[in-house]
């Protein structure tokens, strides 16, 4: 109810104010106990990558680069939080403006370009952190770091990130860093997951404990590149697979204000696309490897659809920013009772 009456004002200012400004909102809202949110429905727990997850609607990986407000963010009744994306040294991202509001098909244009503080500042912030639910930690590369030797930068953030995770998940997928997307070719893709795999082996025996993998992939593929990912995905024996991130068509939003801004869209419009990659990819994997669907999730149903195209857990972001709470209560009560 209260985000209703905040919407206008936060609307009203530039996009990233107003993100900058909602999470300082709720770190206060938090200190000084103040609810942001009525009480979410009870969901229902499910098991994905041998970790309990207390219902199957998590915040997507975007909103809180830096693990500033994870207490905030888990008050709105999310079952997992995803932070990041965060790197190895810190950087600035893109120049200003970079996110974009698209009203009129509830979408957002983004080219923030990995902008945070570091995996070392992440880290501090987590370990001050009093959050007890699953937290994933979504790991990338510094915009500066030649994409042949991309590897380093992941597995520096993976062996930071690992005692503090409970899933970890691999971004070769954001159209904002150069060449990124690169890497989510059949042999870089190799090169990428195979010593990521060796290195979760050697830690899990370091810290006694099987911290999972996931690789978040794009919506811009055609059925032969998503059988290629999901084939070394299963070679690799990866955890799961996250699908997807933004995407760079303008299939729309054609003639609105910002449709011509460079960056990746999320929102309404990237919901097909997005589903029907996600779709493929479970065709090609049968049940072999969990799926976590984000992409144009704006309510219930479409929170459900994730699920019916072989989603095991549904993450939000976008849909966030144009509903609120209300929203997480609304995807919680849709997928409660899905088998």
């Amino acid at each position: 109810m209260l985000y209703q009456f905040a919407r206008p004002f936060l609307f009203a200012l530039d996009a990233e104010t107003a993100h900058d400004l909602t999470l300082a909102s709720l770190r206060t809202a938090h200190a000084l106990h103040f609810p942001v949110a009525c009480t979410a429905p009870q969901g229902t727990p499910v098991s994905v990558m041998g970790l309990e997850f207390p219902n199957r609607i998590g915040l997507a990986a975007g909103l809180d680069k830096n693990g500033e407000c994870i207490e905030g963010l888990a008050a709105l009744g999310f079952g997992h939080i995803e932070i990041g994306t965060v790197t190895p040294r810190p950087q600035p991202g893109n120049p200003k403006p970079r996110l974009f509001r698209l009203p009129l098909r509830q979408a957002i244009i983004n080219r923030m370009g990995f902008n945070n503080h570091g995996v070392d500042t992440l880290v501090e912030n987590v370990r001050r952190s009093t959050y007890k639910g699953i937290l994933g930690i979504n790991i990338g590369k510094n915009f500066d770091t030649p994409i042949e030797r991309a590897v380093d930068d992941y597995l520096a953030c993976l062996r930071k990130v690992y005692p503090h995770a409970g899933y970890v998940t691999v971004n070769i997928s954001s159209p904002n860093t150069k060449n990124l997307r690169q890497l989510q070719g059949a042999s870089e893709l190799d090169g990428l997951l195979a010593p990521l795999k060796r290195e979760q082996e050697v830690l899990a025996q370091q810290h006694g404990r099987h911290v999972p993998l996931a690789l978040k992939i794009a919506p811009d593929l055609d059925e032969a590149q998503v059988q290629a990912i999901a084939d070394a995905l299963r070679r690799h024996r990866f955890d799961a697979a996250i699908a997807t991130n933004t995407t760079l068509s303008r299939e729309g939003v054609e003639h609105l204000a910002h449709a011509d801004e460079a960056g990746g869209l999320s929102g309404r419009p990237v919901f097909e696309k997005s589903t029907t990659v996600l779709g493929a990819l479970s065709r090609c994997l049968g049940n072999e490897i969990p799926l976590i669907g984000v992409g144009g999730v704006m309510d219930g149903k479409t929170a459900r659809a994730k699920l019916e195209a072989g989603a095991q857990l549904v993450q939000v972001y976008t849909g966030l920013i144009y509903r609120g709470p209300a929203l997480v209560k609304e995807a919680i009560a849709a997928t409660r009772d899905f088998p």
